[in-house]
């Protein structure tokens, strides 16, 4: 079976390559056992060489890297370069604290000496997805390696071209070859490979189906995994809040990589006195969004995807509208090739709305009248997601009190949410579990062992 690499721009075919051979996945998963083996019993700062230097080449490679993205998926140029450039950032930043961060930890006890070491579980298996198919692996790469696990890589089917060309920056940083390598599968071969017993554990970012697909698979194999699945993010406007910065931030935040990213702004909950006057500021920031071919500079956002992604994003607002939403700005299929779909707006959506409570994969932003901030923030956690959420208030008396009940991973006040290598990651409820990043991110996969002397 081959699998294609296609520009949702045009619908040209760029590539096709065939899927990787059980034998040969055999084969990649018994050498990977063994270069674990061998990497675990090196130092931190012999793993942290290579990884500054695949940091580097990333930086060094950005032009090329961000001209695959656009396309394979779509992003436009300077977007993929700033994405290659962050994977350089996490690569260096997990090189210098992993060490910090996994240093054996002293405990009182009965022991004349006990303490906790933080040691590499083995070979993980990463399932990832297209929308950042640099940066959703090397947050991966960058912290598990460098606690000593090794890696397999099942990434989107649609992104066979930056799969391999990750594998190539690992190479050619200098990395054993076969701590981490690329495999051509579909996904019906990953509960396979999660039960192989050279693997350790698994980590997956992607929807809530593939998420409940993993961790069935995950806990039938007695296995750890992380999960980092869909999000509804609420962006919660209050009445003091800045609203021209408020409005111009919700528009990036709705429209990054095309509306395409977990931690996009989906619901904007709006309280009732400011209600009229962001939605006026949200959709002429909307309406300056420039959509277009990802390979020009001026581009803002470009296609969807994949076509198909394109029209279920679609139907999804043909039926919000149905329901009673209000379309001010986009929400049509423009004329031509390439899955491409404008800067939208739908207002007075209320909370039982489909375009409230699924997902809405694409630049669409959804707008919600709340009557106070105690309802802004009900409505908020009224979604089986949780991954981010943003509040926008002047008052510091109300962050204090709204930010511990909003149910979220991740609460950012006055600003757009976004992945650190320095700050956790990661969502509560169907928004999937875990950490990835951060201290937090690189303990997840290793062995937390306690250690007591007489």
């Amino acid at each position: 079976m081959a699998m294609e690499s296609l520009n949702p721009t045009t619908g040209e075919r760029l590539a096709t390559f065939p899927d990787t051979a059980p034998d040969e996945v055999d084969r990649i998963l018994d050498r990977a056992a063994r270069a674990q083996k061998a990497w675990a019993r090196t130092s931190f700062a012999e793993r942290a060489a290579p990884m500054r230097r695949v940091g580097a080449l990333l930086r060094e490679r950005a032009p090329e890297l961000a001209k695959l993205m656009a396309l394979e998926m779509g992003k436009p140029l300077k977007d993929g370069a700033a994405e290659a450039t962050k994977c350089g950032w996490v690569c260096e930043h997990n090189a210098e604290h992993a060490e910090r961060w996994l240093t054996p930890r002293e405990e009182p006890s009965d022991a004349g000496r006990s303490y906790v070491r933080f040691d590499p579980l083995g070979v993980v298996l990463a399932v990832m997805p297209w929308n950042f198919p640099f940066w959703q692996v090397f947050r991966f790469i960058a912290p598990h390696l460098m606690a000593g696990n090794g890696g397999v890589l099942k990434h989107a089917s649609n992104v066979p071209q930056c799969a391999l060309a990750i594998e190539q920056l690992m190479h050619d940083a200098g990395f054993p070859k076969d701590l981490f390598r690329t495999l051509l599968v579909g996904s019906k071969a990953v509960r396979g490979i999660i039960k192989d017993p050279r693997i350790a554990a698994v980590t997956l970012t992607g929807s809530e189906a593939a998420g409940r697909s993993v961790a069935e698979a995950a806990g039938e194999a007695l296995k750890p995994s992380v999960l980092e699945l869909g999000g509804s993010d609420p962006f919660i406007v209050l009445a003091d809040a800045d609203l021209p910065v408020a409005a111009k931030t919700a528009a990036v935040a709705r429209t990054m990589n095309a509306g395409q990213s977990c931690i996009c702004a989906k619901r904007f909950i709006v309280e009732a006195p400011v209600y009229d006057a962001f939605l006026a500021q949200l959709t002429e920031a909307m309406r300056a969004v420039k959509v277009g071919d990802p390979m020009d500079p001026a581009t803002d956002i470009g296609p969807q995807a994949r076509r198909e992604l394109r029209d279920e994003l679609h139907g999804q607002v043909t039926q919000a509208i149905a329901q009673g939403a209000r379309p001010v700005l986009g929400c049509s299929v423009p004329p031509g090739p390439g899955a491409f779909y404008p800067a939208s707006v739908l207002a007075d959506v209320r909370p039982d709305n489909v375009a409230a409570v699924e997902e809405l994969f694409g630049p669409v932003a959804v707008v919600i009248r709340a009557a106070s901030a105690d309802e802004a923030v009900a409505i908020a956690n009224d979604s089986k997601f949780g991954l981010g959420a943003s509040l926008w208030t002047r008052d510091a008396k109300t962050i204090e009190r709204l930010v511990p009940l909003i149910e979220a991973g991740a609460v950012f006040v006055n600003g757009l949410v976004k992945s650190d290598p320095r700050l956790p990651f990661g969502g509560v409820k169907a928004s999937g579990y875990g950490r990835e990043l951060g201290m937090e991110g690189i303990r997840a996969f290793v062995n937390v062992k306690t250690v007591w002397v007489k």
